[in-house]
């Protein structure tokens, strides 16, 4: 390969970066490797692209996750061939479910060293198969034919925010990998990209004329994975529903409509067929709660119409939907605080007591259980804690299994609430701590992370210092010594003790602090919400990671604690109904 072709290339690699630099993409993420070379130094070279080093592609990934989910913004990840591109896949799944748009980047051996046992060669062509919202793969560049490079760059930004969700470019470089980039192809006049997203629809406001539809007695269900504007309220107001506010919606806020207990009320038979709507409008993905969900169902299997805005139509695991909207909500409610209907004062009423009772019961079961009397932690006193504690200066990164639920069930509304984050796409523990690096490094304020001791444990590799620090990242990690959830699961009480631990308890050998201290970070070992105020006051706000490990009841304790709060709870709402 000539020089000449070398120069290509880094043209090429040079073009791509202008075109997203044009449409507006601010940080990428590379890995070590050789083969990716022309297009590292190409975005190294541009200084309106911050750029992250990260050691391993599969954090690298989910970095870049936290990024794209923090500014808004798709956020490039580049890396080497061969299985440093098999490790992006699990990021790249997390991204496509939970609609973060990202442009990966993977460098590839040219044709003819494929099929032939090149080093680091695999066949990378629709590696993420139906995963990526868009694959294209454009061959070794060549210095006579540029006309489609800026079209390239552009359009991976297009399909990564109109299809909200990854696209992969897989680039063939040859060697020598180190070129010096030429005038670029002629962009668009003015700095603008060669395509741009078009602005997204909105909704149809016909649907809001439907009298009989709204008239009912009926619920909104704020979830998370896309923005929620605050009209929700004042819709809420107008039509007499609650609002049902998942943390991640942004509206777990101090307003009379909001419920934030659902979770500890709805197990209650009773309570649950006393409160079924008869009308649903569900914005964003829905609740992690099983009973949540649950509830939904049965208010269909009653005769209740469910119409979902702006989730991905996929998500609708109990099939229950009956009209699926996609585009921007605000207009359509806009026409439904206006809706000539009369407002269910009364129906409302009855939620706002129901939860009112339902936070008492809470705050009363926390204070003065045994496990977690006089400030002693505990999963569902912690996450409670810190969403109180917590104000909109902070983001919130919660971990699947255990720590978003008890966020969700027991996180109390509040003025001014952080924002809360969560990988919840295909809701796993992978990449907790790359997620929460790469939105601390994408925010510009302090992040605080709950985490289990295993997502910890499973991302450890995250905390290898490469580079500069990535802003104010605070783990606090829930040491209970093995998988919390899955004490909750029948496999618990049908398997013997020691097969259950083996299996599913699965208790790390290792000490939380003694691993963070390996990595060179600060460390607090805390037992009381007291003491976790202390640490988060020492952390919070420090750009370097830090690691609060918070020693908990045992897992069995802990089952049980959540079976005494949902019972008072349970036994509160009752008491409201019985009036």
């Amino acid at each position: 390969m000539s020089v000449a072709t070398a120069d290509a290339q880094a043209t090429f690699a040079a073009t791509l970066v202008d075109e997203w630099v044009r449409a507006g993409v601010t940080h990428a993420v590379v890995c070590p490797g050789s083969r990716s070379t022309p297009l590292v130094l190409a975005l190294a070279d541009r200084d309106e692209i911050e750029l992250h080093v990260r050691l391993d592609e599969r954090g690298a990934c989910f970095f870049a996750v936290g990024l794209a989910v923090a500014t808004g913004v798709p956020s490039v990840v580049c890396t080497t061939s061969g299985t440093a591109a098999a490790e992006l896949h699990a990021g790249v799944v997390e991204a496509s479910h939970a609609g973060v748009p990202l442009i990966v980047c993977t460098a590839d051996r040219p044709p003819r060293l494929h099929g032939v046992g090149a080093p680091q060669t695999i066949e990378q062509s629709n590696l993420y198969g139906g995963a990526v919202r868009w694959f294209f793969e454009p061959g070794p560049a060549e210095r006579d034919d540029t006309a489609g490079w800026r079209s390239i760059g552009a359009r991976s930004v297009v399909e990564a925010v109109t299809g909200a969700g990854p696209v992969h470019l897989n680039l063939a470089f040859d060697e020598p990998l180190l070129g010096t980039a030429g005038p670029l192809p002629e962009g668009r006049a003015g700095g603008a990209p060669w395509a741009a997203p078009a602005a997204r629809p909105s909704i149809p406001v016909d649907i809001a004329r439907d009298v009989e539809l709204w008239g009912r007695p009926g619920v909104i269900v704020a979830g998370g994975g896309t923005p929620v504007p605050p009209m929700v309220l004042e819709v809420a107001d107008r039509l007499g529903w609650p609002v049902l506010a998942d943390p991640r919606s942004g509206l777990r806020i101090d307003h009379p409509a909001v419920i934030a207990a659902a979770d500890a009320f709805l197990r209650d038979p009773g309570v649950r067929d006393a409160l079924t709507p008869g009308t649903v409008l569900s914005l964003g993905g829905p609740w992690a709660s099983r009973i949540v969900g649950e509830f939904l169902a049965d208010a269909v299997a009653a005769g209740a119409e469910i119409v979902a805005v702006n989730p991905s139509p996929t998500v609708d695991p109990d099939r229950v939907k009956h009209q699926v909207l996609r585009g921007d909500p605000v207009e359509l409610l806009e026409a439904l605080a206006g809706a000539p209907v009369a407002g269910q004062a009364q129906w409302r009423e009855r939620w706002e007591q129901i939860e009112a009772a339902a936070q008492g019961a809470i705050d009363k079961t926390l204070d003065n259980d045994p496990l977690s009397a006089g400030g002693r932690a505990s999963e569902p006193g912690v996450l409670r804690h810190l969403l109180a504690d917590l104000d909109a200066a902070h983001t919130l990164v919660v971990a699947s299994s255990m720590p978003i639920r008890d966020l969700e069930w027991f996180g109390a509304p509040r003025a001014n609430p952080p924002r809360v984050l969560a990988n919840r796409g295909v809701n796993g523990i992978d990449g907790v701590t790359s997620t929460a690096l790469g939105v601390a490094a994408g925010v510009g304020g302090p992040v605080v992370a709950v985490l289990g001791d295993l997502a910890f444990l499973h991302d450890v590799s995250a905390l290898v210092p490469v580079g500069d620090a990535t802003g104010s990242c605070t783990l606090v990690v829930l040491d209970n010594d093995g998988g919390g959830i899955f004490s909750f699961l029948p496999q618990a009480g049908a398997l013997a003790e020691e097969r259950f631990e083996r299996l599913f308890g699965t208790a790390p050998r290792v000490s939380i602090g003694e691993v963070a201290r390996g990595f060179g970070l600060p460390v607090a070992d805390v037992s009381t919400l007291a003491e976790l105020d202390e640490a988060l006051g020492r952390f919070v706000g420090v750009p370097a990671p830090s690691v609060i490990r918070v020693a908990l009841p045992s897992r069995t304790d802990n089952v049980a604690l959540h079976e005494r709060i949902h019972r008072a709870v349970g036994e509160s709402a009752r008491s409201v109904l019985a009036g």
